[in-house]
């Protein structure tokens, strides 16, 4: 007997909707509808929040038309499809006008940002159950973000929305592995920066 749809892996409902499985799509959607969304959001940022929408169903729009041309044996549907998402936002940043910015590749990483962050913030929360210190240091964290170049917000995102390694989002994207390598590293270092001047005046008051 067949295996109920709930319990296939992602692979293996794109090749059942490839096949013409309907019920396959709305599992895959399903699953992955809160995480594909989020991240279209993120990157797209506040300036385009109007747009998350719009462009979050041009992703599953992508991934219905692309449905023939997935391969199980090449990367995790997961990874495929954050991919089309990536491609769909980033394109509608350069449609909307915003310059994706390139990153300078000069200097040399300075430490380990989000060790520093989760340090310093661990060292002056006043309890893992405040939750009104957690929450204004989530949203000044979303800010820190937004305010970060498309292609840097982009390769954090990837790295830590989706958990794709420096190599990955090399192959994923087409770049060398210097450029995203050092994208991440400068979105790491710019948001540390960000949170650190978040932080210090509460520092102050311990």
């Amino acid at each position: 007997m067949p295996r109920a749809l709930h319990e296939l892996a992602d692979e293996d409902l794109m090749q059942a909707y490839a096949g013409g499985d309907a019920a396959a799509f709305d599992v895959l959607y399903a699953r992955h509808e809160a995480g594909l969304f989020r991240f279209v959001r993120r990157l797209l940022g506040a300036a385009l929040a109007a747009q998350a929408d719009e462009v979050f169903q041009d992703v599953w729009l992508r991934i219905v038309v692309a449905r023939a041309s997935f391969r199980p044996q090449g990367a995790a549907w997961r990874t495929w499809a954050f991919t089309i998402a990536h491609n769909a936002a980033m394109d509608r940043l350069r449609v909307s006008g915003r310059e994706v910015v390139p990153v300078d590749e000069a200097g040399e990483d300075d430490g380990a940002p989000l060790d520093w962050l989760a340090a310093q913030v661990g060292a002056i929360a006043p309890s893992s159950e405040d939750e009104a210190f957690w929450r204004a240091a989530g949203a000044q964290l979303l800010h820190c973000l937004e305010a970060l170049p498309d292609a840097q917000r982009a390769a954090f995102l990837l790295h830590h929305e989706d958990g794709a390694s420096v190599e990955d989002m090399a192959h994923r994207l087409a770049l060398p592995f210097e450029t995203v390598k050092s994208r991440l590293r400068y979105a790491l270092r710019k948001l540390r920066d960000c949170m650190g001047a978040y932080l210090a005046p509460i520092q102050g008051l311990g």
